[in-house]
């Protein structure tokens, strides 16, 4: 029997998708992108939706390359794992049949289903009941949108599953919700890890479908043997990661806890979530008024945090860019707004528009012009405005925590794909003030790897998967040079930010 073991992680984000086969042999991981695939939800006469039959075919693919590569490695195919963005579900009917195409988060239905239920039970109470940062998008305003939308659906629903969740079903067959998925539903409760049952009863939404939540690491069940033939691999384990990307992401930190003082991480990718590890949740006055979450991780630790727009913005400026002729690839824009003059314009990176898809530079424009900035007159300078204005953000986060959990922060370690883009981790070193540790970029489908051999017993634990990595991967540090600069601007972000645009 071969001595390497391999895992196929599904690693699904906003824009794409891939079939990552992780390798371990000797303490050390190795990763073959074996699928990739682009993941952009549609807009139907219903609303936003994932194109989910898209995606299912592209895993069943990346299942079938991943067999053949791991077979000319000469490794072991042991599991599968799924991980996804947050919030988002499909709802199952008794017979097992998919009520409708999943809604993409940023649906229009949302705000007005997050109003609706803060004026019923109060913003502050939903807060205190869960732990989780007030965003529209939380599945329990989905829940509350699809009700007033089209009720019918809830009505006959015997099954909530995220979308990890189902698509692990679609291999297994096997219905279980994940903890650290679930935990982004605004829907547990953060002391127990269950569901906030009472709250879901208080907002009037109903509940009977949602499933129980298991750790991640679970092993629960064997791929579906027509799925295995029409792959032409074994039946394997089909394994839940952290199935919360960062969860997965944060998994992979390669921190040595024993020798690297108090520590953040940034989850660097169309999301920003940085925050810190904890023990316990922290759920009071101070955290509800900074409006800080607290997920669940891998081994049941606390992710606490802050969602932040992150490199969603320039991606945004990209295809508004395309669409108005001009198709640079990201490292062409990054070097233009290096060239940029800096901190002309400075946006708040938490400004509702700017969750929306669609005309990012116009937006840009109008907040410049409410807030009595110049516009940004280039690509560059549109993607320089960004990338300031969200190491700016940074700096507030890692304040916000130090003054949140009591305690200094020594260092901030950045994972995730966002950490390619060096001109931002250099802005990030200065804004915080701090070493910042980059590595590795394919933290997530990592994490989700090692998370699958911990289930099935060939990792010990999360300091082990963390000690692989740091065997496994090149990390590049960024010290601060110019951190001035940005406490200069300090006071002019505080000021922006704290204007209603």
């Amino acid at each position: 029997m071969s001595t390497k073991r391999a895992y196929v992680a599904f690693d699904l984000g906003a824009e794409s998708g891939r079939a990552m086969l992780a390798i371990l042999e000797n303490e050390k991981l190795t990763l073959q992108e074996c699928h990739r695939f682009a993941n952009l939800p549609q807009q139907l006469p219903s609303g936003y939706h994932w194109n989910l039959l898209d995606i299912w075919r592209h895993l069943v693919e990346g299942l079938k390359q991943a067999g053949i590569k791991a077979k000319q490695l000469d490794a072991e195919l042991v599991s599968l794992g799924v991980d996804t963005w947050g919030v988002d579900f499909g709802l199952l009917g008794k017979s097992g049949q998919l009520l409708g195409l999943p809604f993409c988060y940023r649906d229009d239905r949302n705000p007005p289903a997050m109003a609706a239920v803060h004026d019923q039970l109060g913003a502050d109470e939903v807060y205190l009941q869960t732990g989780i940062q007030h965003m529209p998008f939380n599945s329990i305003y989905q829940l509350k949108a699809q009700q007033a939308t089209e009720q019918c659906v809830l009505q006959n629903a015997t099954d909530m599953l995220f979308m990890p969740d189902l698509l692990h079903y679609f291999f297994s067959g096997e219905k279980v919700n994940e903890a650290t998925i679930a935990s982004t539903s605004q829907m547990v409760n953060p002391h127990t890890g269950k569901w906030n049952t009472d709250l879901l009863d208080k907002a009037a939404i109903p509940h009977e479908f949602l499933k129980n939540i298991v750790p991640a690491g679970t092993i629960i069940g064997k791929l579906r043997q027509a799925i295995a033939k029409e792959a032409g691999v074994e039946p394997i384990d089909v394994i839940v990661p952290g199935s919360h990307d960062t969860a997965s992401a944060i998994a992979s930190v390669p921190v040595d806890q024993a020798n690297s003082g108090n520590w953040l991480y940034l989850s660097s990718g169309t999301w920003s979530l940085m925050g810190a590890e904890l023990d316990k949740p922290i759920v009071n006055d101070a955290s509800l008024k900074a409006n800080y979450t607290n997920e669940r991780g891998v081994e049941d630790k606390i992710r606490f945090l802050k969602n932040i727009s992150g490199l969603w913005l320039v991606q945004e400026c990209r295809r508004d860019l395309i669409r108005k002729g001009q198709d640079l690839d990201y490292g062409t824009l990054a070097q233009m707004a290096a060239d940029s003059e800096p901190f002309v314009t400075l946006i708040d990176t938490n400004h509702a528009p700017f969750a929306s898809p669609g005309d990012m530079l116009a937006k840009i424009d109008a907040y410049a012009k409410a807030t009595g900035q110049p516009a940004p007159t280039t690509p560059g300078g549109y993607v320089r405005a960004c990338l300031e204005s969200l190491a700016m953000t940074y700096r507030n986060v890692c304040l916000d925590i130090e003054a949140l959990t009591d305690q200094s922060i020594d260092v901030l370690h950045i994972v995730g794909g966002g950490g390619k883009n060096s001109l931002l981790n250099q802005m990030t070193a200065d804004a915080i003030n701090k070493p910042v540790i980059v590595g590795p970029f394919e933290a997530t489908a990592i994490g989700n790897a090692l998370t699958q051999a911990m289930g099935c017993g060939d990792v010990k634990n999360l300091d082990h998967i963390r000690r692989i990595v740091r065997n496994s991967f090149d990390l590049e540090t960024y010290k601060p040079t110019d951190a001035l600069a940005y406490d200069a601007q300090a006071t002019r972000y505080a000021d922006l930010q704290a204007k209603a645009v």
